[in-house]
């Protein structure tokens, strides 16, 4: 069994900041890709930022590019997701995802449950 466990949402103001964690737990074997979606209300679910292959390489929404930093922690199964100058358009539900194999040798796609971000004055 794995587990995803999101934290770090909230409400901030306009031009704030909120960092964002995702930690895998149970039977982790080895963790390939660590991502961030994010859904906002009456759209389609879409890609924040992942990281591939251990952290050697990072893609980001066009959207996000230059505030939003995701940066990953193998010793603790963690990925974090760095928010600076927040939007209003950046209030979304953000779920983090993960390709993990598990110590009994099987290979899955694991999402987390999501948390609520939202930017408002």
């Amino acid at each position: 069994q794995v587990q995803l466990v999101e934290s770090g949402g909230g409400l901030v103001q306009p031009g704030g900041s909120l960092r964002l964690s995702c930690a895998a737990s149970g039977n982790v074997f080895r963790i390939i890709n660590m991502g961030w979606y994010r859904q906002a209300p009456g759209k389609q679910r879409e890609l924040v930022a992942e990281l591939i292959t251990s952290g050697s390489s990072a893609n980001y929404a066009d959207s996000v590019k230059g505030r939003f930093t995701i940066s990953r922690d193998n010793a603790k199964n963690t990925v974090y997701l760095q928010m600076n100058n927040l939007k209003p358009e950046d209030t979304a539900v953000y779920s983090c995802k993960a390709h993990i194999y598990t110590t009994s040798g099987t290979f899955s796609v694991y999402w987390g449950q999501g948390t609520q971000v939202t930017v408002s004055s």
